[in-house]
């Protein structure tokens, strides 16, 4: 099991600190609390960092907020951190994610534009917004994909919206998510021709293997409750 020096008898594994580290960092970023480099900077470390002392130094001259106990000698995760929300300085109106012949990946700590254009020509592109920090309000996703296909991973929490045209190809969508007035939104609108979009739910670190798993459960606890 991952431990790091520093850690108390009974402390969490170290990449639990970790992750909430890293989400107290997302925190204070959503919250303009540290410009985008540092952000950037910090997240780096905590991935890095081989103790709990120095996942600790990358929150201590940040002011005290409510986020997970990594200040002293507790490690256990507190309130889930909001979901992270683009700095209105820092929001841009487009953004592009081409893959010709190639493919291209957008995943982790990224920053979606306010409108995204995702063009595939014989190639392939994956969005996955599960750690994405989101523009405020709806996220708009442009999708065209010619003999190649856009594989977009939303995380639970995100209101989704798609309405796509396939020709000879797919625009298909997970369709798992409850509509929350008070979440972001995510609106995907585009055309497949002889090719494909897939729009799938998952939990972070979640394969698309677990995800169907998660998803063979859930439809059986459904039905088995529901007899009951």
């Amino acid at each position: 099991m991952e431990t790091g020096a520093g850690s108390s008898p009974g402390a969490k594994p170290l990449g639990e600190t970790r992750q909430a580290t890293i989400d107290a960092l997302c925190e204070h970023f959503a919250n303009d609390a540290i410009p985008v480099e540092e952000f950037e900077r910090r997240v780096e470390v905590a991935h890095r960092a081989a103790s709990v002392d120095e996942l600790r130094r990358l929150l201590q001259d940040l002011p005290e907020m409510n986020l997970p106990a990594v200040r002293s000698g507790g490690t256990v995760p507190g309130p889930r951190a909001r979901r992270r929300v683009v700095p209105a300085a820092h929001e841009r109106d487009q953004g592009f994610v081409v893959a010709v012949m190639g493919g291209a990946i957008r995943k982790g700590h990224w920053s979606p534009a306010r409108t995204n254009f995702a063009f595939t020509l014989m190639g392939g592109a994956e969005l996955d917004f599960r750690e994405a920090a989101l523009p405020r309000g709806v996220t708009q996703v442009q999708v065209l994909a010619i003999m190649g296909g856009v594989d977009i991973i939303v995380p639970p929490g995100v209101n989704v919206e798609s309405h796509g045209i396939g020709i000879m190809g797919g625009f298909e969508d997970a369709g798992e998510q409850d509509h929350d007035p008070s979440a972001p939104t995510l609106r995907i609108a585009g055309l497949a021709v002889m090719g494909g979009v897939d729009i799938s739910v998952r939990h972070p670190g979640e394969s698309a293997r677990d995800a169907r798993r998660r998803r063979k459960q859930e439809s059986r606890d459904r039905r088995r409750f529901g007899d009951s």
